[in-house]
């Protein structure tokens, strides 16, 4: 209600001082009055909109009465202004009635502006119009012109004037033939106004409507009819092609600029001319998606180019912004040596001049800082019919003010300048065409460069909040971040997709040199020099690596040359903006490369390492370490098109496989090996179906029963298990080794109960191992020696295979910490101490078990180890010198000399028992005799 009162007395006292109004004269007193008659008018056509208007208001009263005792001063008026507005075109056109003749001026006004400015492209690429190029020897000419301002005046915002004002003044349009050729003009450009933000009207049927109830008003009806027709038929396609144009006019625009920007100085108009005129066709398109007519055209509705238009127009924002000074020392300059005397020429050619007048116009010469600000007031005061210096009886003091004031503005008011020509914020508050618009676009691969363009639009929507309704700002903020974040990952998905699919490809490229496909190659050679038969036509020649490399013709375009294109202008795309904001939130489109890509390869990785845990099979450490090196090779050709840091993406993905469970909690490759080492390797090893061989230092299959079976040599030989470190490094292996220690734990609690059990016999047979017949009657006592002798073979399996491993650590990592050996392993030891609460049967891997076990266990109860080691050597010893006298019993002699050499490999293998020892309680000869004695048995059984 206040807000209504005030503008109807300021409209009252408009009308009773007689103001002129002249768009090209007074620019900015017209420009405020048609903005003053239009947003009161939206707002009482927002307010007819509100459904339950009257419910609202009535309630709001009740509780004003219940907590004040009395109602609302102002709700009567406000309850009889809803009544009245009922119908708000009809009481508006009734209140503007005294205004009539003041609106109309204003309103004809722009009648040699919009039609100059509403054109064609044919008719804008005629006059080459933004073409800094079109006329070389004036590039540094100032681009100047009698309506400065008005070169730069929103398309859209000349017709909400023009189709409101007349609606409301509809008089004029039956009097006045100037006034109808005009609104005709206006109602040929489209069907929607917007009120505000995402409101629209059908300025064409709500006119129409009115209309229809009139009298004498059959004509303009039959005129709106005519001109809705035009509009479905060519409105369509005029916007199209406007936006061609000025997409390729901006681009030479935003060149020009790049090369010289201190041609911004004079040609700075041009800068605001092409903001203006892309602003309104960007904002024409997004009113229009929602409210598409049938029309049999409706693709020009759809733009998939929008991206290279928004992409221009933040060139030429960034541009302004990072030059502004370079713009502001050539105004300051021009101001003072040309505005300044010009001004002060059409002073002295002023005829008449009051002396109050007089005063103001020198002070504008002499202080043009303030320039701005005291036009403002000279160009209202001297609007006004009674002035002494009437401003319409001087046009060249009008066209003066108008330049100057421009130029003034160039010197403090850039940022505002930009935000009225170029602000496009609208887009916040239509999501769903923002982002059809941003699909539209990335489905283009020349499009895709400009991609940024959309986020980056998004930093300019904190300027649709205002000071008077905070309480929408997290809502607006919350939506911006949305989009922009859409927007990013969507770009950083489609990049990161490209990148992987090229390091895909040549990762197949890298495996089709790897050694194990060149069996055929070698093979067709052979053959070749033996002469033997050659493969028959019909047989499938498998190509050679670089085949795919050869063409005949350039144009002919592989896939990898579609990839590599793709990723061209995908990276294109991120290289635009290192960094920019959005409310507050300072944002860095790389970084979204950078996590999609991390989890992404995190996930390949994992794929190639083939793992089925339902058949236990998994691919070679080998063959996926190639592939991982073919990956980080592909990876980091990145660096060619944008400035990504790949060395630490690499080593942050690497890094995570040497833990059990990545970033996101999924399996690693360093999971995945473990567990096949130990249920897929250790698990056959403990079965005597794969053996441990020193000689060759891995493990081997014992018989070839099973052809699906893999081969443990291709699995464990030294170049595995050195890929096999490479892949999860000294993390991953600490991982694998604490497994391996939990399975010997499992076995040494089986060996503690068969001790606890026995107990008696073994403290007995410690007292009497020098009687041999008490020996022979405690070992009949012993049930168990099977078992116990399984349990420790299998202990010394998982400490062979243990112990190459570290020994692949160490070629590896020199360095690292735990490749200090020891001759006590402290993992074995801390896993003893948590207790508290070659051959066909891997016999040879029991030396290793032994002493690792004893030295733990020792260790654990702090007892001296060389000290019991002596005392075992002495029970053992005395032992098998018993079992070599017995010869009666063939059982038990039958691997007599297997188990001395045993003997001797414990004592070799021991940091704390010597070849003197042994000798000291076991005969040297004994030895040799039993190593004579295998080596014949193994030639008679390899014979």
């Amino acid at each position: 209600i206040f807000f209504q009162d005030h503008v109807y007395e300021l409209l009252n006292t408009i009308d009773a001082c007689q103001c002129f109004f002249n768009i090209a004269v007074n620019f900015d007193f017209t420009k405020n009055y048609l903005e003053l008659i239009i947003t009161y008018t939206s707002v009482i056509i927002m307010l007819s909109r509100v459904e339950d208007k009257k419910v609202l208001v009535g309630m709001y009263n009740c509780a004003h009465e219940m907590s004040n005792g009395s109602s609302d001063p102002a709700y009567p008026r406000l309850a009889q202004m809803f009544m009245e507005y009922e119908q708000p075109i009809k009481k508006l056109t009734e209140e503007f009635g005294p205004h009539t003749k003041a609106v109309t001026e204003a309103l004809l006004s722009l009648q040699m502006l919009y039609p100059r400015r509403n054109l064609s492209a044919e008719q804008w690429r005629s006059a080459q119009l933004l073409s800094l190029l079109s006329a070389p020897a004036a590039m540094l000419d100032p681009a100047c012109c009698d309506t400065m301002a008005c070169e730069y005046l929103s398309l859209e915002v000349m017709e909400r004037w023009i189709l409101l004002g007349y609606l409301l003044c509809h008089s004029s349009l039956n009097t006045n033939l100037s006034s109808q050729e005009l609104w005709k003009m206006a109602l040929r450009s489209g069907l929607y106004l917007t009120i505000i933000r995402d409101e629209t009207i059908n300025i064409h049927k709500i006119t129409e409507d009115y209309f229809d109830g009139l009298k004498g008003y059959s004509k303009r009806i039959a005129d709106i009819k005519e001109c809705r027709e035009h509009v479905i038929v060519n409105s369509g396609a005029i916007h199209r092609e406007r936006r061609g144009f000025l997409r390729n006019a901006l681009k030479e625009l935003v060149k020009v600029l790049e090369d010289e920007p201190g041609l911004l100085g004079p040609k700075v108009l041009f800068v605001f001319m092409a903001l203006s005129f892309s602003r309104d066709e960007v904002l024409w398109l997004v009113r229009y998606s929602e409210n598409i007519p049938k029309t049999k055209t409706p693709e020009d509705y759809v733009d998939s180019y929008m991206a290279e238009l928004l992409f221009y127009m933040e060139r030429l924002r960034t541009l302004m912004t990072k030059y502004s000074r370079v713009v502001q020392r050539y105004h300051v300059q021009y101001l003072a040596q040309f505005d300044a005397l010009l001004l002060n020429d059409t002073m002295q050619n002023m005829y008449v001049c009051p002396e109050e007048e007089s005063v103001l116009m020198t002070s504008f010469v002499s202080t043009l800082s303030a320039l701005t600000i005291k036009q403002g007031k000279q160009n209202a005061y001297t609007s006004v019919s009674k002035a002494p210096l009437s401003l319409k009886e001087y046009p060249d003091l009008a066209k003066v003010m108008n330049m100057t004031q421009f130029h003034t503005k160039m010197l403090d008011n850039v940022q505002e300048m930009l935000h009225e020509t170029s602000d496009v914020s609208i887009l916040c508050f239509y999501p769903r065409v923002f982002e059809k618009m941003f699909s539209q676009s990335s489905e283009e691969v020349s499009m895709q460069r400009y991609l940024m363009s959309f986020p980056l639009v998004c930093s300019h929507f904190n300027q649709t909040v205002h000071q008077l309704c905070p309480e929408e700002t997290e809502a607006v903020e919350k939506r911006s971040l949305r989009l922009c974040v859409t927007f990013l990952e969507e770009i950083a998905k489609q990049t990161s997709s490209v990148i992987l699919e090229i390091c895909t490809e040549q990762c197949n490229l890298n495996d089709q040199l790897l050694p194990k496909h060149c069996g055929q190659t070698i093979s067709a050679a052979r053959n070749k020099k033996q002469k033997k038969q050659m493969p028959k036509k019909g047989d499938v020649q498998r190509e050679k690596p670089g085949t795919e490399s050869q063409r005949k013709d350039r144009a002919i375009v592989t896939n990898m040359d579609k990839m590599h294109l793709t990723l061209t202008e995908l990276c294109s795309s991120f290289s635009g903006s290192s960094d920019f904001t959005v409310f507050n939130h300072i944002i860095t489109p790389t970084e979204f490369l950078i996590s999609h890509l991390e989890t992404r390869l995190t996930k390949i990785i994992v794929r190639m390492a083939h793992y089925n845990q339902t058949t236990q099979e998994i691919g070679r450490p080998s063959d996926l370490l190639a592939g991982i090196r073919a990956y980080t090779a592909s990876l980091h050709t990145l660096s060619r098109y944008l400035s990504l840091d790949v060395t630490r993406l690499v080593k942050n993905v690497l890094l995570q496989q040497t833990q059990p469970l990545d970033s996101y909690g999924g399996q690693t490759i360093t999971t995945l090996y473990t567990n096949w080492y130990l249920e897929g390797l250790l698990r056959q090893a403990s079965s005597n179906l794969i053996v441990h061989c020193p000689a060759m230092h891995c493990f081997v299959n014992q018989t070839i029963e099973n052809e699906n079976s893999f081969r443990a040599e291709e699995y464990s030989d030294i170049s595995e298990m050195q890929a096999l470190a490479e892949l999860i490094g000294p993390y991953g292996l600490k991982f694998l080794s604490e497994n391996l220690m939990w399975h010997i734990t499992s076995q040494v609690g089986e060996l503690k109960k068969l001790v606890i059990e026995n107990m008696d016999v073994l403290v007995q047979m410690r007292a009497n191992f020098d009687k041999p017949e008490a020996m022979a009657n405690l070992q009949k006592r012993l049930p168990a020696g099977e078992n116990v002798l399984k349990r420790m073979t299998i202990v010394g399996v998982i400490l062979s295979f243990r112990a190459m491993a570290q020994d692949t650590l160490e070629d590896n990592f020199i360095s690292f910490p735990s490749c200090l050996t020891c001759d006590i392993d402290p993992a074995l030891v801390a896993a003893i101490a948590s207790m508290r609460t070659g051959h066909h049967n891997n016999i040879h891997c029991l030396a290793t078990a032994v002493n690792q076990l004893s030295a733990a266990m020792f260790t654990v109860e702090s007892k001296n180890i060389e000290q019991h080691l002596k005392e075992f050597l002495l029970v053992a010893s005395s032992t098998l010198l018993q079992l070599g006298q017995n010869v009666e019993n063939r059982v038990d002699s039958k691997n007599r000399d297997s188990i001395y050499l045993l003997l001797h490999m414990i004592v070799e293998a021991s940091p704390f028992l010597s070849q003197d020892m042994l000798e000291s309680c076991f005969p040297y000869v004994l030895l040799r005799n039993a190593y004579r004695e295998v080596y014949k048995n193994s030639i008679i059984t390899l014979g």
